[in-house]
């Protein structure tokens, strides 16, 4: 005896029943985001090529007849300029870079507390991230010294960068745990998101009461 049509699993039944507890729940985004999220962090840690980053320092002093808070001033306007095309035209033969590479591998920073401005250069080896720190540093320095008479401050170089021990890019295991937490974000607000199913309300037909002999409706809810 063969089972009816209706009786016979289709292959849509078959893969509902094949599917794990977590996707019939319709939360499958979560772990899968978080899994995706951990292998492009190990990735990333594992074939991305290690930057280093030092720093040098410079200083800007105020004359004898300037006034000593001019000289937070001046330390913010040569802290712009440890970055323009001529202070790295200037700063190339020394760093080997072109002033295009520079522009990417030096930034400078300043404290609106202290006269001092912080030139960072940063690179695959070691090495050649202090040559660019101190490079730009005596760019700028040397520059600073041109209008000296004029500005009545002088900008003086405070600390050599010396090449860095450790590498500033993210190991391999930090990378892995960054790419998962990021993944689990993304995987939650997938959830968050997504439309829910909502309650179906269905119309069937049901016997009614015996006396009248007639059919009722009734309203199942799925």
């Amino acid at each position: 005896m063969t089972d009816s049509p209706e009786q016979q699993p289709t292959v849509a039944g078959r893969l509902r029943a094949l599917r794990p507890a977590f996707a019939r729940t319709g939360r499958w985004p979560l772990p899968a985001c978080v899994l995706l999220g951990a292998a492009c962090g190990f990735s990333y840690g594992v074939l991305a090529q290690p930057e280093y980053a030092a720093t040098s320092y410079a200083m800007v002093t105020a004359g004898k007849d300037i006034d000593p808070a001019a000289a937070l001033g001046y330390a913010q306007s040569y802290g712009r300029l440890a970055t323009s095309d001529a202070t790295l035209a200037y700063a190339k033969g020394a760093a080997g870079e072109t002033v295009r590479e520079l522009r990417t591998h030096v930034r400078s920073e300043t404290s609106p507390d202290s006269p001092m401005i912080a030139v960072t250069g940063t690179s695959a080896d070691r090495d050649r991230a202090a040559d660019i720190a101190n490079a730009v540093t005596e760019a700028v320095v040397v520059s600073s010294g041109h209008v000296a008479k004029d500005t009545g401050v002088k900008l003086i170089k405070f600390s050599h960068a010396v090449p860095p021990v450790d590498p500033v890019s993210p190991s391999t295991p930090l990378g892995t745990a960054v790419g998962a937490s990021a993944g689990g974000l993304v995987g939650g607000l997938v959830l968050l998101v997504r439309p829910r199913r909502g309650r179906r309300v269905v119309t069937a037909q049901v016997p009614g009461p015996a006396q009248g002999g007639a059919a009722g409706e009734r309203e199942l809810v799925r």
